[in-house]
């Protein structure tokens, strides 16, 4: 089974668990309607089939995005799809697909389209199944160590900034956010993507490193919220091709699109944040 395939029915028995027994916002035949347009998109883009790539974007922005408006996930999917296929340097890719989507749901449907954690549950049995999906093919794509170092450096960088500064926060709150499957998604699958992470061992570590310690200062002067474990994603996507291959004409087209991205993250820190609550429909 090739890497895409097996990443794709991993996302997709995990949008089935959390449609059956957890807190899945979207109905079936949203979820099925969701689907068919992103066949259809990439069919459009990839002009004669359907990359399973595409369906795995649409999946992972369902588990991780709340919208009440269906048309908002038809537009965040097609901007991930289209900048998968038309922003590389050296023949790469810039950022995960769904992760993109996510930022720009953010940029233009902030009141409308929410990053959320909860979609998953916190059921340990789901914790396990997806523990067990995510190391079959992180190790099979040598991206383990960039989840492990994560954690490391994350709960590190929580206790340094975070609770040795505030005498109300404990570390089980830090410990309270991996009970949720979503988190780990984060963590084992988005984060490691084989398309938008270093090849080499040492930058891996390095690149989680930037991840958490950008996020938690990120935490540490606007207050906890989830999108920044997200925007530091997309941001430090942007070097990756750099430390794969690096020349200087690279350089300068991540550097313009790095101060792009930049503008991106300020503008949606600048928004008011929100404080969402779900329930489950149907």
């Amino acid at each position: 089974m090739g890497i895409q395939q097996q990443q794709f029915l991993n996302l997709l028995l995990l949008l089935a668990l959390g449609t059956f027994f957890s807190n899945f916002y979207l109905l079936w035949y949203e979820v099925i309607t969701i689907l068919l347009f992103t066949m259809f998109t990439s069919h459009l883009l990839n002009k004669s089939f359907v990359s399973l790539s595409s369906l795995s974007t649409a999946i992972g922005v369902m588990l991780m995005m709340v919208s009440f408006n269906l048309w908002i996930y038809f537009v965040v999917i097609g901007l991930g799809l289209l900048q998968k296929k038309y922003l590389k340097v050296n023949n790469q890719h810039l950022f995960n697909p769904s992760n993109f989507a996510l930022i720009f749901g953010l940029l233009f449907f902030y009141n409308d389209a929410h990053i959320i954690l909860g979609q998953l549950g916190q059921e340990l049995w789901m914790v396990g199944v997806l523990i067990v999906l995510a190391l079959f093919i992180l190790i099979r794509v040598n991206r383990w160590i960039i989840s492990l170092s994560f954690v490391l450096f994350y709960l590190f960088f929580q206790y340094f900034f975070l609770i040795s500064y505030d005498p109300v926060l404990l570390l089980e709150d830090i410990y309270y956010r991996f009970y949720s499957v979503s988190f780990l998604l984060f963590i084992l699958f988005m984060l490691t993507d084989p398309k938008t992470t270093p090849e080499d061992s040492n930058f891996q570590i390095l690149f989680s490193l930037l991840i958490a310690l950008c996020s938690t200062l990120l935490d540490r002067y606007y207050g906890f919220r989830v999108q920044h474990l997200f925007l530091s994603l997309f941001f430090f996507s942007l070097f990756v091709p750099l430390l794969n291959h690096f020349n200087r004409n690279s350089f300068l087209k991540i550097l313009l699109i790095a101060f792009l991205a930049t503008v991106v993250i300020i503008t949606i820190e600048m928004k008011t944040p929100y404080y969402f609550m779900m329930d489950r429909r149907g």
